[in-house]
């Protein structure tokens, strides 16, 4: 018999086929029972925790301390960073989990990661956890690209808002210990909208709001890195397929050299190394790997190729004022 022979397939629903895909048993057979798929149970209590304390730790990390304000005003500052940063890493996370249940993919609701207030940020992200196999290469396509989007569409309101209330400073003015930050093409787009073009020796200092928008932009560029089980990852697997583990393998000698250019770089490049050992380059197969995707869908996989451009900056940090 030849493998397309429809007598050597499994019954559909059964669990060697548990997609369906083989044809119906013969009438005279009872029906296969196939246990419910189990559920994910939403730990309500445990999620809310999560986001008191990552608010809480950002705050404390945004806050800009004012000479003669009280305690309570100088933490109050720190919402124009924590909220602005919560609403764009909450946008993305619920972009993958609105798609997850429009695929009847089982996922949690974001967990929300806090960090030691020291950190920079605030906080180390979101995610959510997805415990079953993609169903479908649209099902990974979608779920994949939603994130980037959505938080795409909250920070760049944000990202403008705030440059609108950052100032001018110059080099004279700048506190030695001053962090300067790599400047995307987005940012760079809408500082020249605003402010035209910059003095000699003057820098942007930017507003909180400013800044949670920015990182908004970082982490939207790292996670559409196109690599192993990162959005980015997934986004070229369901369109190159199976190939799609050549471009993971350029990606993590890319991000090696990177580290050369920016230290900045170390944290994500070990994380790629981790998955590349642990995980491999190949991505999980998918039912349907076989099918391309359509026209629309691979015009969505250009705009993430955009927004993971105007977003990406190869040297994210640095404690010196960059020259040029």
């Amino acid at each position: 018999m030849s493998p397309e022979d429809p007598s050597t397939l499994p019954p559909a629903g059964s669990a060697a086929d548990p997609f369906g895909s083989g044809p119906p048993p013969p009438p005279w057979l009872p029906p296969i029972p196939v246990p419910p798929r189990p559920k994910f149970q939403h730990r309500y209590r445990l999620h809310i925790l999560l986001f008191v304390l990552t608010l809480l730790t950002a705050t404390i990390a945004g806050r800009s301390p004012q000479e003669g304000a009280t305690l309570v005003q100088n933490l109050l500052s720190g919402f124009w960073y924590s909220l602005p940063i919560l609403a764009i890493l909450a946008a993305h996370e619920f972009g993958h989990y609105a798609y997850c249940r429009r695929h009847n993919v089982d996922a949690t609701l974001p967990y929300f990661i806090p960090a030691p207030p020291f950190f920079i940020a605030g906080t180390l992200g979101a995610v959510i956890r997805i415990k079953e196999a993609f169903p479908s290469k649209k099902a990974l396509f979608d779920i994949g690209v939603a994130g980037p989007i959505a938080g795409f569409v909250v920070l760049v309101p944000l990202l403008y808002w705030g440059v609108t209330m950052s100032e001018l400073q110059y080099a004279h003015q700048a506190d030695p210990n001053t962090i300067y930050l790599g400047e995307p093409l987005l940012y760079q787009a809408i500082e020249r909208l605003h402010f035209g073009a910059l003095p000699e020796e003057a820098d942007v200092l930017l507003h909180p709001m400013a800044f949670a928008a920015w990182f908004g932009m970082f982490a939207t560029a790292l996670n559409l890195l196109p690599f192993g089980q990162l959005d980015g990852g997934h986004i070229v697997y369901s369109v190159l397929g199976r190939r799609s583990w050549y471009v993971s393998a350029a990606t993590l000698v890319a991000a090696i050299v990177l580290t050369f250019i920016s230290l900045s770089w170390i944290l994500m490049t070990v994380m790629m190394l981790v998955m590349a050992v642990f995980l491999g380059f190949r991505h999980p197969r998918i039912l349907d790997e076989h099918v391309p995707l359509d026209g629309p869908r691979k015009l969505v996989a250009f705009l993430a190729l955009v927004i993971f451009v105007v977003c990406f900056t190869p040297v994210p940090v640095s404690w010196f004022l960059p020259q040029g």
